[in-house]
């Protein structure tokens, strides 16, 4: 990529908020915001979003959204904790938790491509319907599990130790692989041109309904890595969990130059929004600031995010 290309890209300007916001609050908090222990922190903080906003990624891309995300995140962990609970290895547990948000994923594309229900309505359903289940499945209670070693994903590196934790190389590795697909695959080619404008895209001959039943499973499949990795986090089933989650994620893949229009955003501009929104709630913990100014101050940037988009296309 040139650099005319790269001040072109859309997360280019998220990429100098990201990087003025770690400058800032190195200089308010300099004893320990910069330290290599805070940034493992910050690292293992931003996985479970950065993993969902991938798949989230395609979705924006598609012109579509998926509300639905938080809940498949807190029913992976019931489902992985029980699991484990009843005997099932860690292996069989992680699949079982994958699976089932991803068949839903897929039972929701095929809602949205062939009876044309609008996302927002399908994956608002499907949200309450997988945060029911994941109640209903736990009891209405959170489920205590022996983590089997999955609790070793997530881990932090001991002092001097200097390796990347497991979750994160594999938020790095997902990242990584979603983006050569979506740059260089016919996979990815079809689902900016279906977010561009689906009626070309379809007498191109482009198989729209399928597109949209893969783009909404790998949602659904990526949500139930999160989910795995929050469970590796927390070492517990909770069916609350998450809460509010999708919406972060969403904000993570706006931040980072998506398009709630459909046909643009990057891999590179989600993860960007999620580490983005880390660093501004881990600064503000750090230098004292209340959890509500936490909360404004990554709602503004939302809004300029948008903002900035709206007047970028004009």
């Amino acid at each position: 990529m040139t650099p005319r290309a790269v001040l072109r890209s859309s997360w280019f300007a998220p990429l100098l908020a990201l990087l003025a916001c770690y400058a800032l609050f190195s200089g308010l908090a300099p004893d320990t915001f910069p330290g290599a222990t805070n940034l493992w922190t910050m690292a293992r903080q931003t996985v479970v979003v950065a993993i969902a906003a991938v798949g989230m990624t395609y979705v924006i891309l598609l012109g579509g959204i998926d509300l639905s995300v938080g809940s498949g995140v807190a029913i992976t962990t019931v489902v992985v904790a029980a699991s484990l609970r009843q005997g099932i290895g860690p292996a069989g547990a992680m699949a079982l938790g994958v699976l089932l948000p991803a068949l839903v994923g897929a039972a929701t594309g095929g809602l949205v491509a062939r009876l044309r229900i609008t996302p927002f309505i399908v994956t608002l359903g499907t949200m309450s319907l997988l945060r029911g289940a994941a109640k209903g499945l736990a009891d209405e209670q959170k489920i205590d599990a022996d983590p089997h070693g999955l609790d070793t994903l997530m881990s932090a590196p001991l002092p001097g130790e200097f390796r990347l934790p497991p979750g994160v190389a594999i938020a790095v590795l997902v990242a990584t692989l979603a983006a050569i697909a979506l740059r260089y695959s016919v996979f990815g080619r079809h689902v900016t041109a279906i977010g561009s404008n689906e009626q070309t895209a379809r007498l191109c001959g482009v198989p729209v309904s399928r597109v949209k039943i893969a783009v909404y499973a790998l949602s659904g499949l990526l949500a139930g890595l999160a989910g795995i990795m929050e469970y590796a986090t927390l070492t517990v089933g909770d069916p609350t969990d998450s809460i509010g989650l999708e919406l972060e994620v969403i904000a993570a893949v706006v931040i980072g130059g998506g398009s709630l229009s459909g046909g643009q955003g990057s891999i590179v501009g989600a993860l960007i929004g999620a580490l983005l929104m880390t660093v501004i709630k881990t600064g503000c913990t750090h230098i004292g600031l209340p959890n509500w100014v936490q909360e404004i101050l990554t709602g503004a940037i939302i809004v300029v995010a948008v903002a900035l988009d709206r007047v970028r296309k004009r």
